[in-house]
């Protein structure tokens, strides 16, 4: 164990969280996936509208859709992308990706044919398993991608046969929520499962700096990239949540299943991790909530269930502890409300401890650091205000400008060093390099302080990056689409503060054309940018202030707000 000097945070560990965990213990997530089929075989792993989904059913099918997918010709380290909400189907593509020795792409089902086609270009993504919803998405930017196979799954297709066939049935007919699509090769996901069924799986050789998922984040660039998870990265991560989680999570009862709510996406890091596969490591209850902004419906499922765990962003607990129908919920079992994500404001903290008894732990992490670095210890009894201390294994630090790190008491970026960092980003060997210190530390892009018992605080970003409920929104992109418009001169984007989301999308144009409209600018933006990053604001000017070398100054327009 390293000494305090080293890792002063250690002093500040929950009774019986260790120093470090030791992530050989698996060769690979599909190992780890694997056990807990076998081991948990007998219990619920999900529960989705109301029905519970078995770990033997996730194996079962999870094997069926690897074997189908190993019949398409797909070679070891090939990359299949999915893009759904969370449902079943989604653990059961990941696991099916991962034991075919394939590699998962998460896409944000929201997003629009430009944002779509220029992820699946990026990874040169070859199959995709997507969710009927969307297939129109799909069907607009195919042709330009390296997609050659399709399965289209739908929201009952795990439902069973009367149940999953109503369901269908009224989101296709009733809320009308499938838009027509013509993906003429496209297989379904059971029919996908009956083929794969009648085969058998090769087990390809899988090990620790096997790629397993490529996570996208938005690039500084304006252009997103993939980070690279190792098997190993996302395995240490798991394990680390897991020892971090344990001091609470062992007062569950024995007589009742560790149960977590899923209600942050899949396709996000944090619920792929903290959610889905730590749940798998510990043969919990998954609870998959498919629209989180549904509240009315997540506080219907939730006050039919017992659970024990909440990992959630600011605004969700802020949403739902104000909503009129919270108390039809029973909280008193909650031992863990975790957030991360985006900061967590302390007026909501206060108003989720003082309504559920249970308080927030606040943590940090990013795309690129599989999620989690950084956390308060779960044992907290009051809210803190910081993001916590490293996580066993994870060293931390702050840097200046040339990399040194910055003087005891000075502000600087924060930077993370720990087996949970992605070996890189996507075939961007050059922004690899400049994400990382000489000494093998991430750079993070966020400006912190350190106090000496080595608990952080976030105090700015030193990117223009706009976090919006948690997703990353980055000014070069959505600039990059509006320039396209006709009409604009130039354009800027900024943050700006925002009571339910933390930060809001502030967009300011010059216009080329006067006649150019408010109307016709949101228009475009609806057309070309998935919701999160559209603007809430717009705002003409005659000019954008800018640098003696023509330059936009970003941080001139925010001081103005």
């Amino acid at each position: 164990m390293s000494d305090l000097s080293d890792r002063p945070w250690l002093s500040s560990y929950s009774p019986g969280v260790p120093a470090d965990i030791d992530a050989s213990q698996y060769s690979s997530l599909v190992q780890l996936m694997e056990e807990s089929f076998q081991k948990y075989a007998d219990r619920t792993a999900y529960s989705f509208m109301g029905k519970d989904i078995g770990y033997s059913q996730t194996d079962s099918n999870s094997r069926a859709l690897a074997i189908y997918l190993q019949g398409l010709g797909l070679a070891k380290g090939d990359r299949v992308a999915i893009m759904m909400p969370n449902m079943p189907q989604y653990p059961m593509a990941v696991a099916a990706i991962l034991r075919a020795g394939l590699v998962v792409v998460n896409v944000n089902p929201l997003y629009t044919p430009r944002e779509l086609e220029h992820q699946l270009k990026d990874s040169g993504a070859k199959a995709i398993i997507i969710i009927e919803n969307f297939a129109h998405t799909l069907d607009q930017c195919i042709a330009n991608t390296q997609v050659k196979h399709v399965v289209v799954a739908a929201m009952g297709d795990q439902l069973g046969l009367l149940k999953g066939a109503l369901v269908n049935y009224v989101v296709r007919n009733i809320k009308k929520m499938v838009p027509a699509f013509n993906l003429p090769h496209a297989v379904r996901f059971n029919e996908a499962l009956a083929q794969g069924a009648r085969g058998a799986l090769q087990k390809p050789q899988i090990g620790p700096d096997d790629v397993a998922v490529l996570q996208y984040t938005g690039g500084t660039t304006g252009v997103s990239k993939g980070a690279v998870l190792l098997h190993r990265n996302i395995i240490a991560n798991v394990l680390q949540s897991q020892a971090w989680n344990d001091p609470v999570m062992k007062l569950v009862p024995p007589n009742e299943q560790s149960t977590a709510v899923c209600a942050l996406p899949l396709y996000h890091i944090y619920a792929f991790t903290v959610g889905m596969m730590l749940s798998m490591r510990t043969g919990g209850k998954l609870i998959l909530i498919p629209n989180p902004r549904d509240l009315p419906s997540v506080l219907k499922t939730l006050s039919k269930q017992t659970f024990h765990s909440f990992p959630a962003v600011n605004t969700l607990f802020n949403a739902l502890a104000n909503h009129p129908d919270f108390n039809t919920v029973n909280w008193k079992n909650l031992k863990a409300s975790v957030g991360g994500g985006m900061a967590v404001q302390s007026a909501v903290a206060k108003l989720w401890h003082d309504k559920t008894g249970c308080v927030i732990c606040e943590g940090y992490g990013l795309s690129e650091t599989s999620p989690s670095a950084c956390c308060n210890p779960t044992t907290i009894t009051e809210f803190t205000g910081t993001i916590g201390v490293p996580l066993p294994s994870t060293y931390m630090k702050l840097v200046d400008d040339n990399d040194k790190e910055s003087a005891p008491g000075e502000r600087g970026e924060i930077a993370i060093k720990g087996p949970q960092v992605m070996a890189g980003y996507w075939q961007r060997p050059d922004e690899t390099a400049k994400s990382m210190t000489p000494d093998g530390y991430f750079k993070t892009g966020d400006i912190g302080t350190v106090d000496e018992r080595g608990h952080f605080k976030i105090v700015d970003r030193k990117k223009d990056m706009v976090l919006v409920s948690g997703f990353n929104v980055y000014p070069n992109e959505v600039e990059e689409v509006v320039g396209q418009l006709e009409g604009v001169l130039e354009c800027a984007v900024i943050g700006v503060p925002d009571e339910t989301s933390g930060e809001a999308v502030k967009l300011i144009i010059v216009k080329k054309n006067p006649s150019l409209t408010e109307a016709q600018v949101r228009d475009y933006c609806r057309a070309n940018l998935t919701g999160y990053k559209q603007p809430k604001y717009v705002e003409f000017r005659t000019d954008l202030p800018k640098t003696p070398v023509g330059k936009i100054l970003r941080r001139a327009l925010r001081e103005k707000q």
